[in-house]
Parts: C-alpha cells; sequence; structure tokens
C-alpha cells in the first residue's frame, strides 16, 4: 500500500489523478458528501449553540470504511475534494470521521486545491497544500444548519394548512415566488391594441420598409415599454394611412442619412450562471444536464495516446477570472488561427461582479486552449462535444479585439407632416464575431437591424413608394421565466450560489411547484399556494432582499468576518417565534388554498376551490354542513386561482352515465388517477386523446373491454395454497405475491415453474413493490433480509475486536 493517500469526490477523478501521481500514492474516492445531518428533528440544536448532530450517508458507508483502511496504513494523507465550499465540508467531515477513528495520529494531513485536473495544475496543488479552510467550513455548516431549520420547521406548518408532504426551503421559495409572481402578471395582464404604420420602398438597387416616426408633425409613437401610442384603432390608422399616402404621391424624399460606427466588446469567460443560461439558449440543455456534462468534462476524458485528461476548469464558479497562463495560451491560439489583427494589444480583463466569488477561483474555460473543439470532437459523445465548442469558444472570443459595427439610418419624409426611418447596421472589422456570439432571451429593435443593408442614399433622393401599411398589434404580457432567464434572475437578486441553481430548478419541479411548457416554468395550484402561504405569513424569509442580505452574511463568514453561531442567533429567534404563532392562529382558509366562488344555485350552498388530499378540486358545501360535501376533479389546464363559478359547476356533471352494456350501467368519471370509464367492477382509463365531458357509450365500451382482455392474458400461471403468480408484465413474465416483485430468468419457461421453483426464486429475487408514486409498498423479501442480518452478526466479534486494538494502541 502506497504511503501517500489522496482523497477525491469522484471516481473518474480518481482515476485520472492516479495517472498522474504514479505508485506512490492511493488515490480514492469519497462518491460526494460523506456525512449529512441525521435525518429527524434534533439534528440541528439551537439550545447548545445550534449543535449538529452528523451521521455517516448509509450509501457511502462502504467508501468511507475504504478512505479508513487506507488511511490507516498511509503516512500522509491529502484532501483534493472540490476547490468550493461544499468540497471544503467534505474534506472537513472526512478528516472528523478519521479523527473520531483514532486514524490520524502522528500522520500529516494536508488540503490540496486545483481548478483543473492536468499534470501542471495536479504538480502545482501537490507543491502547494494547505489546513482545511475553517472559515469556508463554518460557511457551508451555517448554510446547511439554516437549511435543516428552515425545512423542519416550515414544512410541518404546509401540511396542517395546506397539503401533506410539502416543503419549503431557504432558497428554493423565493425561487417559486418569482414564478408565481410572474404568472399572476400574466394573469392580470390586459392586452392593448396599437398600430403602426411602414413604407415598402422600391429603390432600384435594393427594396426596404421604413417605420413612421412622424405623423402630422408629431412624433409617432409606438412604444410598448412605456406603453405610449398614437394609433389605438383601426379607423384611426387607415385614415394616418391614406393621409400619408396622398402627401407622398408614391415618392419618398431622403431628408437626413447619419452613419455611426461603434465596438462592441465580448463577453466575460463563463462562470456557472452564463454557462447554464447559453447551454439552455443555444443546446436547450437544462441546467441539471449542462452541469452533468460540465462534471464529465472537468473530470476526466480519454484522448487517445495523450490519455485521460480534464478539458476544462472547474465549473462551479462566479469568477470571471483566468490565470496568466491561461490567457497566454488562448492569445496564441487567436494569433495563430484569426491573425494578429484580432488580437487586442494587452489581454481584455474582466471584472467579478460578486462580492465574494470564492467558489473557484477562475472563469469556466479549457484547460488548453490548444485543444480545438475538432481535434477533441472524435473523443467526446454529442453533448460532450457542443458544450466543449461552447465554452472554447467563448474563452477564446473574450481575448479578441471588439467588433466594429457600422450603423446607417436614413430619414424620409412623405410631403410636410409625415417621417419614416429605416436603419441598417453591418460588420465593419468582425472582431471577436469571427468565433462566437453571445445569445439573448429576447430581440430587440436593434436585432431587427443587424445584418441589413440599405442602398447608398443621400440627402435630396427621392424614392419609390410601392406603399404604406397599417398593423394591428397588441401588447403582449411578460414571458413566463425560462431555465435561463430564471437563473439570470436568482444570480441578480443575489439569491443562492453557483453549486445551488441547478438543484434549485430540480427541487422545484420534483416537489411539482412548477412544469415546465414549451422551456418555459409554469406554477401548479399546488406551488401557488405554498407560495401564497409563505408570501403572506413568513414574507421575511421569501423576500427577495431578505435571501440575498443572509447569502451576503454567509460570505462573510467565509471570509472570517462573522461568527456563524451569532449570525444563526440571530435568524433563529425571530423565525421559531414566527413559525410557533402561525401554527396556533391559521386555518386553511388563511393559507391561500381555499377560494370561495360563489353559491350552487340548486341547493345554495358554498362552492369553493380548494387544494385537496390528492390535489386541486372544487367543492359544494362544507365538512359542517349535515349533507356531506360535493367534490368534483379540475380538467387539465384549469387553476383554482382562475376557475370562475360556471366552469365550476360544469365539473359536477361528472360522473357521466353513458348507457348499459351486458346487463351493467357503463359511466365515465374523474378519479384520483385521472378520467375513467366503468363498467360493474371493471375500470379503465381513458386516453390522452379522450375528453371525459364528451365520451361516448361505444369508445367507453371499447376501452373497458380492452382492459378486461388484458386481465384475462395477465396471469400465466397460479398456485393453490399460495399467494405466488406467474404474470404477464410490461417487460416481460414475473413473479408476485401481492407484496414482493421477483424475476424469472431468461432460459426458465414460465408456464412449467414449480411451486418450489418459484418460492426459491421469490427468496432469492424478491423486491418491495412501487406504488403509482414510487413508494415501496412492502418491506424486503424477508430470505435477503434474515441473510443481511446474519451477515452483520457475523461481522460484530471483529468490529469489537478492531475497537479494542484502536483504544489499546
Amino acid at each position: 500500500m502506497a504511503k501517500n493517500l489522496l482523497i477525491v469526490e469522484s471516481p473518474a477523478k480518481a482515476k485520472t489523478i492516479n495517472k498522474y501521481l504514479g505508485k506512490d500514492f492511493t488515490v480514492l474516492a469519497s462518491y460526494g458528501h460523506v456525512r449529512d445531518l441525521i435525518p429527524k428533528e434534533g439534528a440541528v440544536d439551537p439550545e447548545k449553540d445550534f449543535a449538529m448532530t452528523y451521521e455517516v450517508i448509509e450509501k457511502n458507508e462502504k467508501h468511507v470504511d475504504a478512505i479508513a483502511k487506507a488511511a490507516k496504513q498511509a503516512d500522509h494523507l491529502f484532501l483534493a475534494t472540490d476547490p468550493d465550499r461544499e468540497g471544503e465540508a467534505i474534506s472537513w467531515h472526512i478528516a472528523e470521521i478519521l479523527k473520531e477513528r483514532g486514524l490520524l495520529k502522528d500522520k500529516s494531513l494536508q488540503r490540496v486545491v486545483f481548478t483543473e485536473i492536468t499534470p501542471r495544475a495536479i504538480k502545482e496543488a501537490m507543491t502547494h497544500p494547505r489546513a482545511i479552510a475553517g472559515d469556508l467550513v463554518d460557511a457551508q455548516q451555517a448554510r446547511r444548519a439554516l437549511d435543516y431549520l428552515v425545512g423542519f420547521n416550515l414544512s410541518p406548518v404546509l401540511w396542517r394548512k395546506i397539503k401533506a408532504g410539502l416543503s419549503a426551503g431557504r432558497v428554493q421559495s423565493p425561487a417559486l415566488r418569482m414564478i408565481v409572481e410572474r404568472e399572476e402578471e400574466i394573469e392580470a395582464f390586459k392586452a392593448r391594441e396599437y398600430w403602426t404604420i411602414e413604407a415598402e420602398c422600391a429603390h432600384p438597387k435594393q427594396a426596404f420598409t421604413a417605420k413612421l416616426t412622424k405623423l402630422d408633425g408629431k412624433k409617432f409613437a409606438a412604444d410598448t415599454g412605456k406603453l405610449e401610442f398614437t394609433l389605438t384603432d383601426g379607423d384611426s390608422a387607415e385614415a394616418a394611412r391614406q393621409r400619408i399616402a396622398k402627401a407622398a404621391s408614391g415618392m419618398l424624399q431622403v431628408t437626413d442619412v447619419t452613419s455611426k460606427e461603434r465596438k462592441r466588446r465580448p463577453a466575460a469567460p463563463f462562470t456557472t450562471s452564463t454557462l447554464q443560461q447559453e447551454a439552455a439558449r443555444k443546446l436547450g440543455f437544462t441546467t441539471r444536464r449542462t452541469m452533468q456534462v460540465a462534471q464529465k468534462l472537468y473530470e476526466g476524458v480519454a484522448l487517445g495516446d495523450e490519455g485521460t485528461v480534464g478539458l476544462i476548469s472547474y465549473m462551479r464558479t462566479d469568477s470571471v477570472n483566468l490565470s496568466a497562463e491561461a490567457v497566454a495560451e488562448i492569445r496564441d491560439v487567436i494569433a495563430r488561427d484569426y491573425g494578429t489583427r484580432a488580437l487586442p494589444d494587452q489581454p481584455n480583463v474582466y471584472k467579478t461582479k460578486s462580492a465574494n466569488a470564492q467558489e473557484a477561483h477562475e472563469a469556466v474555460r479549457p484547460t488548453s486552449a490548444l485543444r480545438t473543439p475538432t481535434q477533441v470532437a472524435r473523443y467526446l459523445s454529442d453533448e460532450e462535444r457542443k458544450l466543449y465548442e461552447l465554452i472554447w469558444k467563448r474563452a477564446v472570443a473574450c481575448q479578441m479585439v471588439p467588433a466594429t459595427l457600422n450603423t446607417v439610418s436614413v430619414d424620409l419624409a412623405a410631403g410636410s407632416e409625415h417621417s419614416f426611418r429605416v436603419s441598417g447596421t453591418t460588420v465593419v472589422d468582425p472582431g471577436f464575431l469571427a468565433v462566437y456570439e453571445e445569445g439573448k432571451d429576447s430581440k430587440g429593435a436593434e436585432d431587427d437591424d443587424e445584418g441589413r443593408k440599405l442602398p447608398a442614399m443621400k440627402p435630396g433622393d427621392r424614392i419609390p413608394l410601392e406603399r404604406v401599411r397599417a398593423d394591428q398589434h397588441f401588447t403582449q404580457p411578460p414571458p413566463r421565466y425560462t431555465e435561463a432567464s430564471l437563473v439570470k434572475a436568482l444570480e441578480e437578486f443575489g439569491i443562492g450560489r453557483p453549486s445551488t441553481y441547478a438543484s434549485i430548478i430540480q427541487t422545484l419541479q420534483g416537489k411539482q411547484y412548477v412544469l415546465l411548457e414549451s422551456r418555459a416554468f409554469r406554477p401548479t395550484d399546488i406551488g401557488r399556494a405554498v407560495s401564497k402561504f409563505l408570501s403572506s405569513h413568513f414574507t421575511n424569509y421569501v423576500d427577495y432582499d431578505f435571501t440575498a442580505r443572509l447569502e451576503d452574511e454567509l460570505d462573510s463568514v467565509s471570509r472570517g468576518e462573522e461568527d456563524w453561531v451569532a449570525l444563526m442567533g440571530k435568524f433563529w429567534t425571530p423565525f421559531k417565534e414566527l413559525v410557533e404563532d402561525k401554527k396556533a392562529t391559521l386555518d386553511k382558509a388563511d393559507a391561500g388554498s381555499v377560494r370561495v366562488l360563489g353559491e350552487d344555485p340548486a341547493s345554495g350552498r358554498p362552492v369553493s376551490a380548494r387544494i385537496g388530499k390528492y390535489g386541486p378540486l372544487v367543492q359544494i358545501g362544507t365538512v359542517e354542513d349535515e349533507e356531506k360535501p360535493r367534490f368534483a376533479s379540475l380538467r387539465p389546464g384549469q387553476s383554482i386561482y382562475t376557475l370562475t363559478l360556471d366552469e365550476a359547476m360544469e365539473l359536477f356533471k361528472m360522473p357521466r352515465k353513458l348507457g348499459t352494456s351486458d346487463g351493467h350501467e357503463v359511466s365515465v368519471g374523474i378519479g384520483r388517477f385521472g378520467p375513467f370509464a366503468k363498467r360493474g367492477t371493471t375500470y379503465a382509463s381513458l386516453a390522452k386523446e379522450d375528453d371525459p365531458y364528451s365520451i361516448g357509450l361505444e369508445r367507453a365500451v371499447f376501452l373497458i373491454e380492452e382492459k378486461e382482455e388484458i386481465a384475462r392474458n395477465r396471469i400465466i400461471k397460479e398456485f393453490p395454497g399460495s399467494d405466488i403468480q406467474v404474470l404477464n408484465g410490461r417487460f416481460g413474465p414475473y413473479l408476485s405475491d401481492g407484496k414482493l416483485n421477483g424475476k424469472i430468468p431468461k432460459d426458465r419457461d414460465p408456464a412449467s415453474l414449480t411451486l418450489d421453483e418459484v418460492t426459491q426464486l421469490m427468496a432469492e429475487t424478491g423486491k418491495p413493490m412501487r406504488g403509482r408514486f414510487g413508494k415501496k409498498v412492502a418491506k424486503k423479501a424477508p430470505a435477503r433480509k434474515a441473510a443481511k442480518a446474519v451477515a452483520e452478526d457475523a461481522a460484530k466479534p471483529a468490529k469489537k475486536a478492531a475497537k479494542k486494538t484502536v483504544k489499546k494502541a
């Protein structure tokens, strides 16, 4: 066993680094976090200076044991986890575990940090080891403790007041509020009509279209930003169009030509946020996918004879700095491939916006600009190639000269009272645009002009007018957030940090608080209920400024400027008091999850839309009434926050009776799992294209009989006196006893299995069945559970002996 042990987070990284360090080192992976707070109340104790109780994460126990075993035989330990707060905390946890096990006596333990996995970077890191940074660990501990206290104290309030199973997070809740508030803006939006007028000019050399800028001697307004409009109805627009056409008499006269040259500078190299935004815009990647692919590029890719090499620097960063070595190499590539004209006299320097950009020390960049996308493409998957190309181009472009653009604007008069303008922008010198152009979430007027070339014109020229056109428009509501625009907004508000953007979005989707539709986020009714409740009753804790200030204070802890326990105390006392008050004083109506729509015309009882046990529904009556309330599910696309009384009453027409078949009544209804057709005791789900409000008897009977046919063919074999059945499943034959599912080997005939054989197979392969929502409906197979217990009992004497040996030592 080598006398040097180096610990990283991922096995891929361990494999790459092991090749660089050679036989004198053993390189092991922790597989991410090794410890976490115990998953129950009391893991953080505010009465004891927020003392935190940790336990080894079950799935990583074997990896921790492997590290401990290697540490026992090593003389020097190096902790080389990721160069951010999470990585610093992982190193601290590993050190604490080894210390608790008595494995650090007479051994050196040091922290090494590198932001790229290349031989040069690893060698440099190993010559500059340091101690674990306590301030960074304190900041991460404080963040974890805050998240725990918010989740464990706020989530139960949501369970009581809205619906069981909900959760609230310190950072996810403000993000949810953004999405919900945008949806409310869209719903409240009132479209305004406005008209624009354009002149279609038939210049002999090139036709073009000019926009009206002056009407009847006054400035013409069509400004959707300021909501200033000169023409707001068709009659006025048509009258104006006729006046202009008459005044022009078939010709527009050029009154002014201006030419302006301007420079456009390249964008800074990628940070985590800007990488996620651009990958979403240009590649269609989700934030999570971007980080997964970037992780592979960072950890290393096999490049033929060159071996495994990390292709990009660390991808969780809010810094736009580049090392001097990286800049020098990028400048060499620019001079070689694009000429010295594309190279500025001095390197371009970018200023990091974040006041505490310590998540990594550089921007996201290629580890060597000399490895062009073309050279490495054959070693990469399609997604890896696309992302590497994006990162490489952005890094190279950021060190190139600005693009030189020339914008020409021409004013054209129609008589003395009316005027048009047309603009065109051409590229004089592409500069950085020869390599890369940053994407945009939405296009503006400048984008329309860009690339448009105008024919040469001078004042006094008369341009033939083909026709004057009036066009109707309506103002548009603000757009829903996309992944790119949400990440941008989170960064601008200072909510979260580079390592959290992807997990915030993942959590909101996983909890079904938001849906991603046409690449934009729409809040669900559950999400809106949670957001409205928190915004109304825990205002501070979803306030953007409050959340950003708390992030800044955590940054202060990481710099050693603020004590983490004092920060926790300042947060905890008012928060706990507010939670207790809301538990005692609120009811469901206060929670914002109930909306009264009016009265039922037939009974006079109240009709309400609300969040029920299984999601949004409408209800006639209350639980206090003698007569039981009636319930109905909402249709797809409906929301309890926009539903009208008339729409609600339509929903109570379910279940619909369609007629009879085989002596049984056939009906359709909407249940917990969606719309269904029923005959006797048989239920059949409706297909996506079937509307329960219009489906006919013939179609319903077809679906029911199809379901019955499947059920008849499902059972391959049964065994008297046993619950085990051989069944046909979606992926082939399998065993089931109603609680456990077992596998059937491919070389066995399902129909010829005996009871003894299926019993043995269930003992060996039986796994708990999972319900519709993924929850286990039974415990582990008894045989497997018993085998594990026997193995644990057998290992106990050896563990006790090992502990005695450690104590004696």
